[in-house]
């Protein structure tokens, strides 16, 4: 009798594997505007890491955050092994802070640094583990609260969605002025 081996691998990973990982962002930012992602990720965290409390949102929505910011990070990691580079030609005058973000200048002008960083301190296995651990403990109440250090983990993944959404924004405005200029 030939054994089978159930996957419990979501099928959209296989798909990523078969895509870019533009499109897997042009797709989560679709789907998601960067500012109500940012506030989703901060209302899971912060619900992580209170004792006893939950979120009081429906389940089905934050699961779907949840599989869209595994997306998300997988088309990063994607992105960082391409190596291309996403460097903006400006001048080395100031960036206005609110134009960053968490991102310090150097990842302004190349954001693909930010997923160059994130992922030589933590493995894509340890975001899946970080992003399914903060949305478990913001689901119920625990007595025990997250085991390892979440907090730089939290920073990665905002400063993710920020390059992510940089990287498309300027591919956008690529676009533009390559068909402004034909």
């Amino acid at each position: 009798m030939k054994k089978t081996r159930t996957d419990f691998e979501p099928p959209c990973w296989a798909v990523l594997k078969k895509q870019s990982g533009l499109q897997l962002m042009e797709t989560f930012f679709q789907f998601n505007e960067l500012d109500t992602s940012k506030e989703r990720l901060s209302k899971i965290m912060n619900y992580a890491v209170k004792k006893n409390s939950w979120i009081n949102e429906d389940p089905a929505v934050t699961f779907e955050f949840y599989q869209s910011m595994r997306s998300l990070i997988r088309a990063g990691y994607l992105i960082m092994l391409k190596e291309r580079k996403w460097a903006v030609d400006t001048q080395p005058e100031k960036i206005s802070p609110w134009v960053l973000g968490l991102l310090s200048e150097k990842e302004y002008r190349n954001p693909l640094l930010v997923f160059k960083t994130a992922f030589r301190e933590y493995t894509l296995k340890e975001y899946d583990y970080f992003m399914s651990g903060i949305v478990y403990f913001s689901m119920g109440v625990y007595e025990n609260l997250p085991e390892r250090n979440i907090v730089m983990p939290y920073i990665h993944t905002v400063k993710m969605l920020d390059a992510a959404h940089l990287i498309l924004q300027r591919r956008r405005e690529k676009k533009m002025a390559d068909t402004n200029s034909e």
